[in-house]
């Protein structure tokens, strides 16, 4: 771990707390939702959360850089920034974030309460459906201020999860420029299919100056038909998303698109496609698949901060994801036992 440091990997994103709820498909219908799908609640959400939460115990939403921080076991390497409310919930999320090694460097606000996102679990699967509140209010401001604009020139690595582009298009366009002019390392999620869909505009803004892009199939098809490309194979489509205008034309986009128990593809250029099988678990070990993405991109990370080979990097995602489904949410104990 010779290269890494404190600070090296800066995170934006909606801290959420996590509340879930064990429901079945007909409650799924009722409201519209669909197993593992993630969507912003609208009003009609709102009606289930006394009914399906009143008595569940709220727990922290999966994230890719509290995963990365277990990977390293070097706490403060990676940093976050959020908007929260003022209240206990985001006292439990500051306080989780710190204990597993993140430096949450929140901004906080007493217009909304802390953003909370409902886990509703139908077997294996699990359908997101986040309520922002503070989390949308976050500002280029907290950015700008001196002791957050140091830990941004400090950082070599920028990851923004794509639910971003919803809250602060500014803030992501900041820092990818900032990335860029100082060529470091830019990483972005697309992380739900209506992202696709409904923020294309800042997505694509964004773009051109992501070195890095990581997504899923459903993810990856979503932006395929939003790009006008009339194919739903998964290498036809990476291979695409490689092509894209880029502005650091010197350093070729990465594309990563995981696919569940099927192989992970890589894509570093259109002719080079890589193939890295998923071993199976058997079902009685699946306990919850939230937060497996999450956890892909946290175990990819830490071995990517650190200079390793993309090879190790994926292997290192694959394993995360492992031990993540393994448990009821998104978390972890102990120190890893992964192997390049």
């Amino acid at each position: 771990m010779e290269n890494l440091r404190e600070g090296i990997l800066l995170g934006c994103g909606n801290p959420l707390l996590d509340i879930s709820a064990g429901v079945d498909d007909d409650f799924l219908k009722k409201y519209g939702l669909k197993p593992d799908n993630a969507i912003l609640a609208e009003e009609q959400h709102n009606l289930f959360i006394p009914n399906s939460w009143r008595n569940t115990k709220p727990s922290l939403l999966p994230n890719s850089l509290r995963v990365c921080q277990w990977m390293l076991q070097k706490p403060n390497c990676a940093i976050f920034f959020g908007c929260v409310g003022d209240d206990k919930y985001s006292k439990i999320l500051e306080d989780k974030a710190r204990s597993d090694g993140v430096n949450v460097q929140y901004q906080y606000t007493q217009e909304e309460p802390t953003g909370t996102c409902g886990v509703l679990i139908t077997g294996t699967h699990r359908s997101l459906c986040a309520n922002l509140a503070a989390a949308n209010l976050f500002t280029i401001d907290h950015i700008e201020k001196p002791e957050n604009k140091k830990l941004l020139q400090s950082a070599e690595y920028f990851y923004i999860s794509g639910f971003f582009l919803t809250v602060s298009p500014p803030s992501i366009m900041e820092v990818a420029k900032h990335s860029h002019t100082h060529n470091r390392t830019f990483m972005m999620n697309l992380s739900a299919p209506f992202i696709t869909q409904f923020f294309k505009d800042p997505l694509m803004k964004a773009l051109p100056y992501v070195d890095l892009l990581f997504g899923n199939e459903t993810e990856a098809e979503a932006f395929a038909q939003e790009q006008g490309w009339e194919t739903k194979d998964m290498k036809e489509i990476g291979k695409l998303m490689v092509q894209l205008p880029k502005e650091n034309v010197q350093k070729p986009r990465i594309v990563i698109i995981t696919q569940g128990s099927s192989p992970v593809l890589l894509f570093r250029d259109e002719d080079t496609i890589e193939e890295f099988p998923v071993k199976l678990l058997p079902r009685e070990e699946i306990v919850d698949t939230n937060g497996a993405g999450d956890a892909f991109v946290g175990g990819f990370l830490s071995q990517y901060v650190q200079k390793k080979s993309l090879e190790t990097c994926i292997k290192a995602g694959i394993f995360a994801a492992r031990c993540i489904i393994k448990r009821s949410g998104c978390t972890f104990e102990g120190k890893p036992d992964f192997e390049a």
